[in-house]
């Protein structure tokens, strides 16, 4: 849930001044710097946890379960299964 800030609260009156002149009264997002942007997943852990899911498909692979089986175990598409291992092997 995103929590907004009150403009008065954090920036100086003359740059709420500046503001007005493009936007009046209306919610405004303002993105994140470059520098500090985040890549996908990272902020919430889903990025770590689907590297260890495919390093343990890839593992569980090298140690002989079929590509089906992990398909089943993992409730995954027997393509995606191929595209983990194909990777996991680079």
């Amino acid at each position: 849930m995103m929590s907004y800030l009150n403009a008065e609260d954090v920036l100086p009156e003359e740059v709420i001044q500046l503001i007005q002149q493009y936007v009046d009264g209306k919610p405004l997002y303002i993105p994140r710097k470059e520098t500090n942007k985040k890549a996908w997943g990272e902020k919430n852990g889903t990025k770590s946890q689907l590297q260890n899911r495919n390093k343990a498909i890839f593992q569980e692979y090298s140690n002989g379960l079929s590509v089906s089986d992990l398909a089943k175990r993992y409730f995954l598409s027997e393509k995606s299964i191929q595209r983990i291992i194909r990777l996991g092997k680079k």
